[in-house]
């Protein structure tokens, strides 16, 4: 995962949640008053995207049934009903294709996190993004073909992982205008992952049908963890203290 291959390493999902190939160009016209008109999608974009969409299915749909590293190109391009040429339109190997789902995660993550009103502290605005990500990910059909094949073939897994550093740096930025405090905004950066990740495993290994309700028990287990520390942290904070006076 975006989701897979986050979750195996535990601080990370699917990973993704996954939102996958949404990405299409957007053209903001002007009329005669200079007045903007909302955005557009021309014909030639569309194309593009079905394109793209249907490499992308085929490709996930064959990773499931050969195995990542026995499919080729030219059998995904055949698949999809397109050429070799116009795979390497859209993706450079096989690697940038599985990997996209990460990158399309993440933008789902920022998405969520910046439409949320500002209303909200960053601690509802956590829980909201985790159910409302973690939603999108149990809606793609294809989500726990994507899990299986990052669990199963390293190099797929690799390619993932390899978006994930990208990914943790812009949740960073988008919390950061949520904390305006830059250690907050690194721990919520880190702890999505952890928490989605969780999410999407359990809900993958345990056939759960509501993804909804295994997040709701992942956040309970981090609300119980976080509440056990700050009980724990004085009497810890004491001890490191004596050790220290004991050292000088």
């Amino acid at each position: 995962m975006a989701l897979g291959a986050m979750s195996t390493t535990n601080c990370q999902i699917a990973a993704k949640c996954h939102s996958c190939y949404r990405q299409t160009i957007m053209h903001t016209f002007l009329d005669s008053t200079t007045v903007d008109e909302p955005p557009r999608t021309s014909l030639q974009d569309r194309k593009q995207e079905f394109a793209r969409n249907a490499i992308w299915d085929a490709a996930i749909d064959l990773f499931f049934e050969k195995g990542f590293d026995e499919t080729t190109v030219d059998e995904i391009a055949a698949r999809a009903g397109t050429s070799r040429r116009s795979f390497f339109r859209y993706f450079e190997s096989k690697s940038d294709l599985m990997a996209q789902p990460v990158v399309d995660w993440g933008i789902s993550l920022v998405d969520a996190i910046e439409s949320c009103p500002h209303s909200l502290s960053v601690a509802e605005v956590f829980h909201d993004v985790v159910f409302k990500v973690a939603q999108q990910s149990e809606s793609n059909p294809r989500s726990r073909k994507l899990m299986q094949i990052a669990a199963k073939y390293p190099a797929a897994r690799e390619a993932q992982l390899s978006r994930i550093a990208g990914v943790q740096d812009s949740l960073t930025q988008a919390f950061g205008k949520r904390s305006k405090d830059e250690i907050t905004a690194h721990l919520l950066a880190g702890l999505i992952f952890g928490v989605l990740g969780a999410t999407h495993q359990l809900w993958f290994e345990k056939h759960e049908k509501d993804i909804s309700a295994m997040a709701h028990k992942v956040l309970a287990a981090l609300s119980k963890v976080v509440h056990d520390m700050d009980r724990s942290s004085s009497k810890v904070l004491s001890r490191h203290a004596a050790r220290q006076n004991k050292s000088t």
